[in-house]
């Protein structure tokens, strides 16, 4: 079925569930704090959970490390750097390998940054969502303006260089100028990436349950429209749906995921890809998700969570869910590189997208049209197998 003649590049997403306060739009494994984190217990799982996956990535090279949460900032610099340590003894780092920390204005100071980069954390994202006060009260969020600000600049001042803020746009009772002005305060810090994106309302949030009121469809066009050219005008290159960089500033781990190269997941729920290039089989994980049981798997001989293979329908499916995403899609070379199957597989349903205006093949490269990142669920339609029941009858 698969054909690997080697294994795609390989990251490692570890997840650090607790947060302050969950936002009321967050739909991801975080807990919040109650009694104080557990930091030595979880780190001493962390590492029993990463020994346990050792024998599935062995002789192979760490190209991006990325800290996820929840609120990774909550834990001390000295953890973060046990962390760090643990994970050097046991698996090569590909030389100048990108490590990311996800951080909330609020919970750091400058101390505090300037520990987490001596630990060898190198690149932060800020999680800052706006700097109108009152629109970071609607969404729930723990930090003020002042504080956003503050955490910004206490970041430079510890030495970073490679900063990804983070901010939405569609907020309850947005307009354009205020979208435009949170854009415009960040693009004023010079980060080298900004991750900006619409609010939506995700199932099993609170939002969902108690929907706030949001702009409509057009008032969200607009702003969309005024954002991206905003953007591009001050040097910031759109390369993925809600990703912008200047020069040099791409997320490398975000671009492994996009590009379905293998990532090991670990953490309380915590999710990996990876394939054997020796079994030939790609191979999801799902680690168990409250941060309790996962410790307590970790003081018996139980496995942390479950892995399930997946099938050629599977992957080519989740290669373009993924790769298409890109502004720039994704080679022909990169898709049997990362998939272990032919570039023929795909061919075919990427003619059918291309003739009806929503993509488009230039030699190896294949990419959405403009058409065709507005509607990219349409476009994935062409690669869902069409089988038994489903099949069309003339």
């Amino acid at each position: 079925m698969f054909q690997f003649t080697a294994t795609p590049p390989l990251s490692v997403y570890i997840h650090i569930p607790w947060c302050v306060r969950k936002c009321p739009y967050c739909d991801f494994n975080s807990l919040e704090l109650r009694d104080g984190i557990p930091e030595g217990a979880y780190l001493e799982a962390l590492i029993t959970d990463l020994e346990q996956e050792l024998p599935k990535v062995w002789g192979r090279t760490v190209e991006t490390v990325f800290i996820g949460g929840g609120t990774p900032s909550l834990f001390t610099p000295a953890g973060i750097e046990q962390l760090l340590n643990a994970l050097r003894a046991r698996l090569p780092l590909k030389p100048g390998a990108e490590i990311t920390l996800e951080a909330n204005p609020g919970t750091v100071d400058q101390a505090r940054f300037h520990g987490f980069r001596e630990a060898g954390i190198n690149r932060l994202s800020i999680g800052i969502q706006s700097f109108r006060p009152e629109q970071l009260q609607t969404i729930g969020r723990i930090h003020n303006d002042s504080e956003a600000v503050t955490a910004i600049e206490a970041a430079r001042a510890a030495g970073f260089d490679n900063i990804n803020l983070d901010l939405m746009f569609g907020l309850p009772g947005q307009d354009i100028a205020q979208a435009l002005d949170d854009l415009q305060t960040a693009i004023g810090f010079g980060p080298a990436h900004l991750s900006w994106y619409e609010l939506t309302i995700e199932p099993n949030t609170w939002f969902h349950r108690h929907p706030p009121a949001r702009p409509g469809d057009e008032l969200l066009w607009d702003m969309q429209q005024s954002g991206l050219a905003l953007l591009a005008g001050q040097g910031y290159t759109r390369y993925e749906v809600s990703a912008f960089a200047r020069e040099g500033g791409r997320c490398r781990h975000n671009l492994n995921y996009w590009e379905f190269a293998d990532y090991l997941g670990i953490g309380a729920g915590a999710h990996g890809k990876l394939t054997d290039a020796a079994s030939q089989t790609v191979c999801r994980s799902a680690k168990t998700r409250h941060p309790r049981a996962y410790i307590e798997a970790s003081k018996t001989d139980r496995h942390f969570g479950n892995m399930a293979p997946l099938t050629a329908d599977d992957v080519l499916l989740e290669f373009c869910m993924n790769a298409l995403r890109l502004e720039d899609g994704f080679s022909q070379r990169t898709f049997a590189g990362n998939t272990g199957l032919p570039a023929t597989a795909i061919l075919a349903a990427c003619e059918g997208a291309a003739a009806d205006g929503l993509l488009e093949i230039d030699d190896d490269m294949i990419r959405c049209t403009d058409r065709g990142r507005r509607y990219l669920n349409d476009v994935l339609q062409y690669f869902i197998p069409v089988t038994g029941d489903d099949a069309r009858t003339g």
